[in-house]
């Protein structure tokens, strides 16, 4: 009869901080666009404000590695949360001293017609930017910390109860509760997130601390090297590079359409704040599913098999709201979307954990992820300039659909290409061959 291992006390610390600051990003997900909009209607300005969030995903990954394998990551985790809730902090008050300019968050379509406020604008490009800079540091650190916490044959488990906690707070519970914090006031979703982020900082503070990973003051390598080091790793292992590509393009082509989710969501499927939070707990729905059941789901038809089903389920349920103007539909849309989502995410992020060498993991994450991610602000930019160009032959509508039918199209073209390639097989091959690190306490 075998064992069952617990998770342990450490792991439920990280996985009650990461759910809290996620409850405030959901919260942020909605107020941020819906601010955006109160702004300006002009779509490449609102995908810029997507651009520029996902921007250190392609300029600072790689530096957030080394620093990740340098500084003692719970203290990283902890400096990275207190800058998140000082930048939300400001939106909060810059919203306050404007509040008489803005309209309504429910009058945002009918208002939100004039010169753009240049001022406010510039604000919210400047916070998204230091707030995904910081992200790329607590997500990088998050995800390295992990193997410490929990012993090997528990990380996918542990993996898919955080993704499914931060599902639920991200995409479930924060959404509704933005369009009910909205109704109070623009500022109210901000100052109840920039609060998350700060209870978050406090609860990590209660993690084991660790030590710094890489040399010390005394040895200490260039920060090209180190990079080149973490950059060469991953370049020469063929499995995970293929994985990398993968997923950069993938997240390219789900970034061209969520760059103007929010004018898709106002002006064709015809959703206020209450619909458009409502219409993202989809993806909250399909995502505690994945997570809860992933596990089970890679041993049942295998690992392969479920990266694959990922791919093909993406482009069909794109092009599947790329042709309806029923709200409800793309929730469910969304919910399948988000299922394998969330089952490629579980199966990928573990086996990283388990064949990545310790000392390397951040570095390697790091470069892992300027490619699976650094591609996210050239599919918002893409996005963005779609709907400006169609906007110039064909009607508003069809333009806003537009994205969505490059994304269903690139999808299945991806499917084709990685199926083949990201078998069972492969994957048991490069755990088999991966260097593992000694096993956690799981305290």
């Amino acid at each position: 009869m075998s064992t069952v291992i617990r998770l342990g006390r450490s792991y439920w610390k990280l996985f009650t901080a990461s759910a809290i600051s996620n409850l405030g990003d959901g919260v942020g997900q909605i107020a941020y666009p819906w601010l955006a909009t109160a702004i300006t209607r002009n779509p490449v300005l609102i995908a810029l404000v997507m651009v520029v969030q996902r921007l250190p995903w392609l300029l600072f990954s790689l530096p957030a590695g080394v620093i990740t394998d340098r500084v003692e990551r719970r203290s990283l985790m902890v400096r990275a949360n207190v800058v998140r809730a000082a930048v939300t902090m400001s939106v909060a008050a810059a919203v306050l001293l404007r509040g008489e300019d803005l309209p309504s968050p429910a009058e945002v379509e009918q208002a939100a017609g004039g010169s753009t406020d240049w001022l406010l604008y510039g604000l919210i490009l400047a916070a998204t930017l230091l707030l995904g800079m910081a992200e790329v540091l607590y997500d990088n650190a998050a995800q390295t910390i992990m193997p410490s916490l929990v012993v090997p044959q528990n990380l996918e488990k542990a993996n898919g109860r955080l993704w499914s906690a931060e599902m639920i707070a991200n995409t479930f519970a924060g959404p509704p509760l933005a369009a009910a914090l909205l109704a109070l006031a623009f500022a109210v979703p901000f100052l109840f997130d920039a609060t998350t982020f700060a209870v978050s900082a406090v609860l990590i503070t209660l993690l084991p601390a660790g030590a710094k990973l890489d040399a010390s003051d005394g040895d200490r390598r260039s920060w090209i090297r180190e990079v080149r080091e973490g950059f060469g790793w991953l370049w020469r292992h063929l499995f995970l590079r293929r994985l990398a590509i993968v997923l950069g393009l993938l997240n390219m082509l789900n970034m061209i359409t969520m760059a103007i989710f929010v004018l898709f969501a106002q002006e064709v499927l015809d959703t206020g704040p209450t619909e458009f939070a409502l219409l993202t707990t989809g993806a909250a729905a399909g995502g505690i599913a994945g997570g809860w059941t992933a596990s089970a789901i890679s041993r049942a038809i295998g690992t392969g098999p479920s990266l694959g089903a990922t791919l093909v389920t993406g482009a069909l349920t794109s092009m599947v709201i790329a042709l309806t103007s029923f709200w409800p539909i793309v929730w469910l849309m969304m919910a399948v979307s988000s299922f394998f989502g969330v089952l490629w995410n579980v199966i990928t992020v573990s086996l990283r954990q388990t064949i990545i060498p310790d000392r390397l993991l951040g570095r390697v994450n790091s470069v892992y992820r300027f490619f699976g991610w650094g591609m996210l602000p050239i599919g918002a930019v893409l996005g963005g300039a779609i709907v400006a160009v169609a906007d110039l032959s064909t009607s508003r509508e069809a333009a806003l659909r537009a994205p969505w039918i490059v994304a269903a199209i690139g999808q299945l073209l991806l499917a084709f290409y990685g199926i083949p390639r990201l078998t069972t097989a492969r994957i048991e091959a490069a755990k088999a061959a991966g260097e593992r690190r000694p096993s956690a306490t799981g305290s």
